[in-house]
C-alpha cells in the first residue's frame, strides 16, 4: 500500500462570493492549499491527504505514515515567546498554528517522518522550541515558483546532501521569515549567502525530520525530497514469529 502522507493546510481564506456556483450562500472560511504539494507526493509514490485544522493534531498522527507541513502565512510570534511584533509581520492565524505545532511535536516525539516546506520548516523549528526572525528583506522573488533565483550551501554529510546534493544548490525564495535560534534536536544543514538558515534536519539523523525554506514542491529537480519522505514513511512489514 502507498504510504498515507498528511499535508497541513496552514491558511484559511474567505469564500469566493463572486463565483456563480456559490451564489446565495453565506460567506464562510475555506482551506487554502496549493495542489503542487499533493501532486509532488503522488508523483513520489505516496497517497496525500489534506488535514483540516480541526480537532486534536496529535490524535490525527496515529492514522498517518508521514507528514508534510506546507507553506502559508506567518506564524504568530506568541508561539515562540517573542515579546514584540515586527511592523512587517503579516496576518497570523494562531488557531492554525496550534494545530500544526501539536502535530509536529507529536511527529517529533514518535519519529513519524516529517518534511516541512517554507512556513513548514519554520513550524518544525518552533515545535522543537526554536525561534524565528520575524522579517528579513530580500528573500521574496518576483519570478515564478518553478524558477530558481539563488543558491544555498548544503552541508556535506547531511541527510539533505544525500537526497539532493552537497555544496551549492539552486532554489527559489518566497519567504520573509526564517529560523533564528534552532530548536532542540535539530541542526542547520543549509544557508543562503547572507547566512540565512535555509534548511534544518534532525541532528541524530535516525529519523526523517527535514525542513527546507524554499518551495521544493514547485521544483521538479527537488522531487527527491518527497520521494525520500515517502520512502521513510513506508509501513514496515510485520515479521512473523517462528
Amino acid at each position: 500500500m502507498r504510504p498515507l502522507i498528511g499535508v497541513t493546510t496552514s491558511e484559511l481564506r474567505p469564500s469566493a462570493m463572486s463565483t456563480t456556483r456559490r451564489h446565495g450562500e453565506p460567506p464562510h472560511p475555506e482551506m487554502a492549499l496549493g495542489m503542487t504539494y499533493l501532486l509532488a507526493i503522488e508523483a513520489a509514490g505516496g497517497m496525500p491527504v489534506v488535514l483540516p485544522p480541526v480537532g486534536d493534531g496529535e490524535a490525527v498522527l496515529s492514522r498517518l505514515d508521514g507528514i508534510c507541513l506546507s507553506g502559508g502565512p506567518d506564524l504568530d510570534p506568541a508561539a515562540y515567546g517573542a515579546p514584540d511584533r515586527h511592523p512587517e509581520l503579516g496576518e497570523t492565524e494562531p488557531s492554525l498554528d496550534a494545530f500544526e505545532l501539536a502535530l509536529a511535536r507529536a511527529a517529533l516525539a514518535t519519529g513519524v517522518p516529517l518534511l516541512g516546506v517554507c512556513r513548514g520548516a519554520q513550524a518544525l523549528n518552533v515545535a522543537a522550541g526554536g525561534t524565528l526572525h520575524q522579517h528579513l528583506d530580500g528573500h521574496r522573488q518576483a519570478e515564478a515558483g518553478t524558477l530558481t533565483t539563488h543558491d544555498v550551501q548544503v552541508a556535506p554529510g547531511t541527510r539533505l546532501a544525500r537526497i539532493l546534493t552537497a555544496g551549492p544548490l539552486a532554489v527559489n525564495s518566497f519567504h520573509h521569515q526564517a529560523v533564528d535560534a534552532v530548536g532542540r534536536g535539530l541542526r542547520v544543514v543549509a544557508r543562503a549567502a547572507d547566512g540565512t538558515v535555509e534548511a534544518i534536519e534532525a541532528a541524530g539523523g535516525a529519523n526523517f525530520t527535514l525542513g527546507v525554506q524554499w518551495h521544493a514542491e514547485t521544483l521538479e529537480a527537488h522531487l527527491p525530497l518527497f520521494t525520500a519522505l515517502v520512502a521513510a514513511a513506508k509501513p514496515q512489514p510485520l515479521s512473523l514469529a517462528a
